[in-house]
């Protein structure tokens, strides 16, 4: 088998054995097992949306990984979409701090539209800063916040859409993963699923 995929409810592991690639997705919980692998492996931690770093901060500290990820909500943009103050929006969330602003990792910053260099392209997902990624080699699709499987199957997350986005939006941007050959969705929210399972996710119904 060329490649491993180890999926839990909140973790993604992506095993590359033709690359002598590790990947983490948004990692919580990982075993030590996993972490042993990185060892001799190209390894990095890939975080759908930077409120997803969850054990991020201690993997980097024992592995030295890079991490990429989306950048964090700024200031501005809080006041905007949330009506915040600029007090209470502050310096922007406090996702990342440690990697960021206090520099205890090496960040490597991405956005929708970009191509991630193991081949993940990324999608836009229900905000700018929470992605979803086709990794093409593992014809794999992985989610965050926007596709989700909280017991009723793989679905868009309405309930965390911001202001003025809907459902139909969402899917619109999307639906060119159906052009792709998706075998597999990992959702970090929900167990794994298939091609059927996001077709209906992105259905108009």
């Amino acid at each position: 088998m060329a490649a491993d995929r180890a999926v839990e409810r909140e973790r993604v592991v992506l095993r590359d054995r033709r690359r002598e690639r590790l990947l983490l997705f948004d990692p919580l919980a990982v075993p030590s097992e996993l972490g042993d692998l990185a060892a001799g492996r190209e390894t990095a931690i890939v975080l759908t949306a930077p409120w997803h770093e969850r054990d991020a901060q201690s993997l980097v500290e024992r592995l030295g990984v890079p991490v990429y990820s989306p950048l964090p909500d700024t200031a501005q943009y809080l006041m905007d979409t949330y009506g915040l103050t600029a007090q209470q929006a502050g310096d922007g969330s406090p996702d990342l701090v440690w990697l960021l602003r206090e520099k205890k990792g090496e960040a490597r910053a991405y956005s929708s539209g970009d191509r991630l260099p193991f081949g993940a392209d990324v999608f836009p997902g229900h905000k700018a800063n929470d992605t979803v990624l086709w990794v093409e080699s593992q014809r794999a699709v992985i989610s965050g916040d926007t596709l989700v499987d909280f017991g009723r199957g793989l679905e868009i997350n309405e309930r965390w859409l911001r202001p003025g986005v809907t459902r139909g939006e969402i899917a619109e941007g999307l639906r060119p993963l159906l052009a792709l050959p998706v075998e597999h969705v990992l959702a970090t929210h929900g167990g794994p699923t298939d091609r059927a399972a996001l077709e209906r996710a992105l259905s108009s119904s």
